[in-house]
């Protein structure tokens, strides 16, 4: 029986990123269920090219010198695309992007394996925010021409919320074809911490976790700190990872704005640190805006889902994403995307009612252990391999 797994993703893990917590989390489940995982992920020049990674291989492309996306991305599916033709046979390719994706389904009737797509962004639509000179671009058009071929190549299609699923099936994907897994928490590291129902000394402590793209919200956040401000002593930290471009726009708004001595943007932090951040917060914050990747694509925002496990007060953008997650006023506040004084009265409502913030957190708690662990995201990732893999006589899962 052939239990040969590819998981391709051209992301670096291990990293900060939510992608590499997710992909770690999922590779781990198959393994666990008896898979054979041969891992193949983008490189970096302080990461070893080979390497065993919770019980998969684990194959990091060579980075290289180019500092093109678009040459690395596409050598990138060169690579793996390499690698099958001279590895033994795989059961099932299972693929995160275009990148790698195209070549193996222009591929999978030479080799013979079942094809899954698993979609959390999609280059067509994201790509534009990180590189503004594409967009419109003819380079995108064919990137959306391959992600739409692939996708109706794939056996089967993942993706993390209902949002993504129905833009897929606005496609012409088949609904029955697409699967929605989302992020999880892992409990073992993410627990409810006791909050005081009173004032802590100093000033109130903001937290954004996560990447500085455009689609963040991360300029409605800081728009509304003067809001905050005029009522109450806070401080904003912005904890991530973001290109140089990033960087420099959020430094030039906050210098702006003259709140240099209220925000601070710092680099990401391993995951496993992510606790205990989380824990020493006043409120937490996911003010993603009312974009194409946001409310089109669809995502699953692990920030959301790691403030929720760790009791976190939140404050988060009213999108259909976000309501997949938190019901408002239950598990969380939700303000008017891109309107910084309906954030900032959020914010305030929550520093003001100490008793409110500790039941929205307690609540949001309680509901991403029971809803959304990644246990539960690993169980329906393999009721999906044994569909695909059983469909065929010649597959045989392994118990």
């Amino acid at each position: 029986m052939n239990t040969r797994i590819l998981y391709t993703a051209f992301d670096v893990v291990p990293s900060p990123k939510g992608a590499s917590t997710h992909i770690t989390y999922f590779v781990r489940g198959l393994v666990e269920a008896g898979y054979q995982v041969t891992m193949i992920t983008a490189g970096e020049p302080a990461l070893p090219e080979r390497e065993p990674y919770f019980g998969a291989t684990l194959l990091r492309v060579p980075p290289g010198e180019d500092p093109n996306f678009l040459k690395r991305a596409l050598d990138f599916g060169q690579y793996v695309l390499a690698h099958v033709a001279a590895a033994e046979p795989y059961a099932l390719a299972h693929f995160r992007s275009v990148w790698s994706g195209f070549p193996l389904a222009e591929a999978r009737n030479h080799f013979g394996y079942k094809l899954l797509y698993e979609v959390n962004g999609l280059p067509s639509i994201e790509m534009k925010y990180h590189y503004p000179a594409l967009a419109g671009s003819p380079a995108l058009l064919k990137i959306k021409e391959q992600e739409l071929a692939a996708l109706h190549l794939a056996d089967a299609v993942i993706c993390p919320s209902r949002v993504t699923r129905d833009y897929l099936a606005s496609l012409s994907v088949p609904r029955q074809k697409i699967t929605v897994i989302p992020n999880g928490i892992d409990p073992n590291l993410f627990q409810p911490q006791p909050r005081s129902l009173t004032d802590p000394p100093g000033p109130a402590t903001l937290l954004y976790l996560g990447t500085l793209a455009d689609w963040q919200g991360l300029e409605t956040l800081i728009a509304a700190m003067p809001h905050v401000l005029a009522e109450r002593p806070a401080r904003l930290r912005i904890v991530g990872r973001g290109r140089g471009r990033h960087r420099k726009i959020l430094a030039k708004v906050i210098r702006k704005s003259g709140l240099e001595d209220h925000i601070t943007v710092e680099p990401a932090i391993p995951h496993h640190d992510v606790p205990g951040l989380i824990a020493r917060a006043s409120v937490c914050l996911a003010p993603l805006s009312y974009n194409d990747r946001n409310v089109t694509q669809g995502c699953c925002p692990l920030k959301l889902l790691e403030y929720m496990a760790g009791g976190a007060p939140i404050v988060a953008a009213n999108l259909p994403v976000v309501r997949e997650l938190v019901r408002p006023d239950t598990e969380a506040l939700l303000f008017t995307p891109g309107d910084p004084l309906d954030l900032a009265r959020s914010i305030l409502a929550l520093l003001a009612d100490p008793a409110l913030a500790a039941r929205l957190g307690n609540n949001a708690a309680h509901r991403a252990h029971q809803k959304f662990t990644w246990k539960a995201a690993q169980k329906r990732l393999l009721t999906v391999y044994q569909a695909l893999l059983c469909s065929s006589s010649e597959h045989i899962v392994p118990d």
